[in-house]
């Protein structure tokens, strides 16, 4: 992963590209939660045979998701939470590096945190 330095108006440019992928991250990571819980009993069983289609299925979502924060970080941003959907993009404001800070859902970047803080620090542009 490479990440790069975005203005604002270039990670906003972003959003509806990185919206539908960050969609579907949320909703796999979602499914592959549940899923690993209802399988806890036969995982921690070290006798356990781990093995069929619902464990098949459990390492297909994984290996999905794994690709998916690839695709999304390609664009040169970080994804910070896979449960919250938060993304963010580096910049520099003021002199000085700074995360502009997109969570899903919201119509466009209107935060920004510095790079040893993190979204409870976030501030408005």
């Amino acid at each position: 992963m490479s990440m790069r330095y975005f203005t604002i108006d270039e990670a906003n440019a972003l959003i509806p590209e990185l919206e539908p992928l960050v969609s579907e991250l949320l909703k796999r990571r979602a499914r592959a939660s549940r899923e690993s819980r209802e399988m806890g009993p036969m995982l921690s069983d070290l006798r356990s045979d781990v093995g069929g289609p619902q464990a098949t299925h459990l390492a297909g979502e994984f290996a999905e998701i794994e690709r998916l924060v690839g695709q999304v970080q390609a664009y040169g941003c970080v994804i910070k939470s896979l449960e919250a959907g938060l993304v963010d993009f580096l910049c520099e404001r003021d002199g000085r590096d700074v995360f502009l800070c997109w969570r899903f859902g919201e119509p466009h970047i209107e935060y920004f945190h510095e790079l040893h803080t993190g979204f409870q620090s976030r501030q408005r542009l």
